[in-house]
């Protein structure tokens, strides 16, 4: 078997012929016509009235940050199982990040912990959603709602994942989303911002545009960045969101299987299939090794590759950043579900093109290492 990827994306759509029009135009900045139209196109697809474009999905997070004045003195919950993308701009603007353990089974942050750390300097909860399943929204807002805090719902993997019913991306004050290749929507990279607020989009749309004021083009009052999207990223946009349903169905697909061939495996945690408010999405297929197994992820990876199948480590837990540790932030903090998950999970080949074929054999060769 040839090597196989942790992610294959499926490019089969209008991608060219949207990208040739880009071309044929001359719109390949960001001022192009593509822009709006997925602007408008995601917004729509989650009940949204604002989507603002950007860079990348870390883009949309900072932006989003520093549209809610969180600064130096104010505390966001979020949680520690995560990528750094979503503590930078807390810490650069000297604000603190409050942490929260994982849930055991769904790997999302463990909502019955929030409320225990609320304080009096507490401006937002950061809400991410992790690798296929939402996290469990409802008490989340009604806390929000007790304490008067933002909602910042980080939901860069759930492109197309409902939260009883309604999509991720459609519960925050502001929401953020990452187009990332191994994105079900993907942009190369790319990230958006989306929002009900007015007001925020505005300040959205002008922090990543270098805070240029309206009539006076090269005067500043803000600092922002230029985290644009071009016009060709936006063009992948449309035809990526055009195919999103059957992204969605392959996915599951790609789970469903996974879980058919790997499920009498003793020695490994799989995924949750489903909890009362969603079925899994399966943005990666994960699994975590069971105390059974002696050696952790990051061997198991190792037996995988030479069998030629990548494989991609879970998330390093925050609070053991050394970046963080090294400027004493953190410091005997412990989080022991997300330091376990950091530990010993891992996941397989999960991108949309992955074949049928792969995947028997990804599975066959799983539940031979791992038995």
């Amino acid at each position: 078997m040839n090597f196989i990827p942790v992610n294959t994306p499926a490019l089969d759509g209008n991608e060219k012929k949207y990208l040739n029009e880009c071309v044929e135009t001359g719109w390949i900045s960001s001022e192009g016509p593509f822009i709006k139209k997925f602007e408008d196109a995601l917004a729509t697809a989650v009940n949204r009235k604002y989507g603002i474009a950007v860079a990348n999905g870390t883009a949309a997070i900072d932006i989003a940050i520093e549209a809610l004045g969180i600064s130096k003195g104010d505390e966001v919950i979020m949680p520690t199982f995560t990528i750094i993308s979503c503590i930078t701009q807390i810490v650069r603007a000297g604000a603190k990040a409050v942490f929260v353990d994982s849930a055991p089974l769904t790997w999302n942050m463990d909502v019955a912990q929030i409320e225990a750390k609320i304080t009096s300097r507490t401006k937002a909860i950061m809400v991410v959603h992790i690798y296929g399943l939402p996290a469990d929204m409802a008490p989340i807002i009604l806390l929000a709602n007790k304490y008067n805090l933002t909602v910042i719902e980080d939901a860069a993997e759930m492109h197309g994942q409902t939260y009883n019913g309604a999509p991720c991306g459609s519960f925050g004050d502001i929401s953020t989303f990452s187009f990332y290749p191994n994105k079900h929507i993907t942009t190369g990279e790319g990230g958006m911002i989306l929002t009900n607020n007015e007001v925020l989009a505005e300040k959205c749309k002008s922090l990543r545009n270098l805070c240029f004021m309206p009539h006076k083009r090269f005067v500043h009052e803000h600092l922002g960045w230029n985290y644009r999207m071009t016009n060709l990223q936006a063009a992948l946009g449309v035809a990526q969101l055009e195919n999103l349903e059957k992204h969605i169905i392959r996915k599951r697909e790609i789970g469903n299987l996974y879980q058919s061939l790997l499920h009498q495996n003793k020695h490994l945690q799989l995924p949750v299939a489903y909890t009362d408010y969603a079925t899994n999405i399966y943005w990666v297929f994960g699994l975590v090794l069971r105390d059974s197994i002696s050696y952790n992820a990051e061997e198991a990876m190792r037996k995988l590759a030479a069998k030629n199948i990548g494989t991609r480590p879970f998330f390093y837990p925050m609070h053991k950043q050394p970046v963080f540790n090294n400027s004493g932030l953190y410091l005997n903090e412990h989080y022991p579900v997300a330091e376990n998950l950091a530990e010993r999970g891992f996941y397989l080949p999960s991108g949309i093109g992955l074949t049928d074929d792969e995947i028997h054999y990804i599975a066959e060769q799983v539940n031979q290492i791992f038995n």
